[in-house]
Parts: structure tokens; C-alpha cells; sequence
């Protein structure tokens, strides 16, 4: 997803890597928040402003904590969506044949 790595949670991206940046999904109502803090901008991956998403510099997150800190709002924030309804998967396989799953 937009050609980084990305995490999911409930079928839904709740962070990922993009280059030397964590991407985060705060959503609209705490991305000022965000943007408050040292070393985050707003993610402007389509040359347009994502609002609701976060580049996060690697010098914000170089404590095991200040990385849960990142990802927990991304975490609080899918949480808050609704269930989607069942679609058919377009998503692509990893290439191995095994998805990989990790609980929160």
C-alpha cells in the first residue's frame, strides 16, 4: 500500500513504513494533534494532503516507546471504524504463499 509496507488491523491500514518514514492513520479528529508534535507532517503522498494521515520523521521514534506512542493512535483510531462489509479480496498474496498475521 502506497509502496511501502503497511499493517493492518480488521482489514483496514492502521500504520506502515514509506521510505525512512512511519506512515500513521490518526484520523481527522486528532490530526492536528499530531501535527503538533516534533518531526510529523501531514502525509502528502498524492501531492495532495491526506487529512487523517501522518509522516512520522525517524527521529520521533527512537524509543521502543515513542513507537507504541505512533502506533497506538494508529491502533485507537481503526478501532473507532465500522466493520466493512464482506467484499471480494483484491489484495495482493505475499509471494510466498503464507499471509501473516500479528494480534494487537
Amino acid at each position: 500500500m502506497f509502496g511501502g509496507l503497511a499493517f493492518m488491523l480488521d482489514g483496514k491500514m492502521c500504520c506502515g513504513v514509506l521510505k525512512h518514514d512511519l506512515v500513521v492513520r490518526v484520523g481527522p479528529e486528532r490530526w492536528e494533534e499530531a501535527l503538533a508534535l516534533r518531526h510529523v507532517r501531514p502525509m502528502d503522498f498524492t501531492g495532495r494532503t491526506m487529512k487523517g494521515f501522518v509522516y512520522v520523521g525517524p527521529e520521533a521514534v527512537t524509543t521502543a516507546k515513542a513507537l507504541a506512542d505512533f502506533i497506538g493512535m494508529g491502533v485507537a483510531f481503526v478501532r473507532t471504524l465500522p466493520p466493512d462489509r464482506k467484499k471480494p479480496s483484491t489484495a495482493r498474496k505475499p509471494r510466498d504463499g503464507h499471509k501473516r498475521r500479528v494480534s494487537l
